[in-house]
């Protein structure tokens, strides 16, 4: 039987990080969830696990070096899985420095704790921005393409990773790198792309498309994600990186499509506007890697899981 773990969950109670936290109380690991609870956090996403004996929540931000030194000191943590960030690509176009100071200097502050603390495996999650983008003839990226981010937030989530990197080849550090395409699931904040299609629509609300619609999207539902988190966490080779797609590339208009069509709503509620600054024509992961390596595979059925994410936001 495993034995279970302490784990340190950053940004539990954001979108793929409340999944997460769900998760590890279920697998029966000691769960401590520090989130500074900023605009994409919901604690209601947490209900379930809130009387739950291996569950902990502690509010406080991974850029208060103080905050974070002495929770490593008084928790004794086995594990940490880092997800807490600012993702959002365009409040990092308006804001840069808030990006560089939650998702570089915090990863320090937590890379420096960790270490101190003896902490035994570090699972970094990060995304397939740092690669930049594609053109529609490249082949997906691996994990060997070069780091090219187009955005503040693809630079920080870089700035990151290198931190993360430089701390296993300095330190011999226990940290794994995961880099996952676009999650989509319950849960999602809804300044992103489909809980925004979704709610517009229900509302007859126009719904606002970057360009002409064509880039080019790689979509992986949030529970597959986390089951690679695990899988990395679990069986995750130090030092190594490891690739977390869903192996299906949309267009965002025909993506849009998809979804009026669901619900029943019809396409002139689409309402092209301005593309904004640096953005990727096209993302897609080659996760090859992760299955080889780790037995992990995305489950496939995109159809089930858009349906279940659109009834979700239309029923909360």
């Amino acid at each position: 039987m495993k034995k279970s773990r302490k784990i340190l969950i950053t940004g539990g109670a954001g979108f793929i990080g409340s999944h997460v936290v769900l998760a590890a109380v279920a697998r029966g690991d000691e769960v401590v969830n520090l989130d500074a609870l900023t605009y994409a956090a919901n604690l209601a996403n947490l209900r379930a696990v809130e009387g739950a004996k291996n569950y902990k929540f502690v509010r406080g931000d991974i850029r208060d070096q103080k905050l974070v030194s002495e929770l490593f000191e008084s928790e004794k943590f086995d594990a940490v899985l880092h997800l807490a960030a600012e993702s959002h690509v365009d409040f990092s176009i308006k804001k840069p420095d808030l990006f560089v100071e939650t998702n570089v200097l915090g990863t320090q502050n937590l890379l420096d704790a960790a270490r101190n603390f003896g902490v035994k495996k570090f699972v970094h999650i990060s995304t397939d921005e740092v690669y930049g983008e594609l053109s529609a003839e490249d082949s997906p990226f691996t994990e060997n393409s070069p780091i090219r981010p187009n955005s503040p937030y693809s630079a920080s989530k870089a700035g990151a990773d290198l931190l993360v990197r430089a701390g296993v080849e300095t330190f011999d550090f226990p940290a794994v790198i995961t880099r996952c395409s676009n999650n989509f699931g319950p849960h999602q904040d809804a300044s992103k792309l489909l809980p925004k299609v979704i709610l517009n629509a229900l509302a007859g609300r126009k719904i606002p498309i970057f360009g002409e619609g064509e880039n080019v999207r790689d979509w992986l539902f949030v529970r597959d994600h986390v089951r690679a988190i695990f899988v990395a966490l679990d069986r995750g080779r130090v030092g190594e990186i490891y690739n977390i797609g869903g192996n299906n590339e949309w267009k965002n208009l025909d993506l849009v499509r998809e979804v009026l069509k669901i619900l029943g709503k019809s396409e002139d509620l689409i309402e092209f506007v301005a593309d904004r600054p640096g953005h990727d024509f096209r993302y897609a992961i080659d996760a090859s890697k992760i299955q080889r390596e780790l037995g992990w595979s995305p489950s496939g059925d995109f159809e089930k899981m858009l349906a279940e994410t659109v009834d979700f936001f239309a029923n909360s």
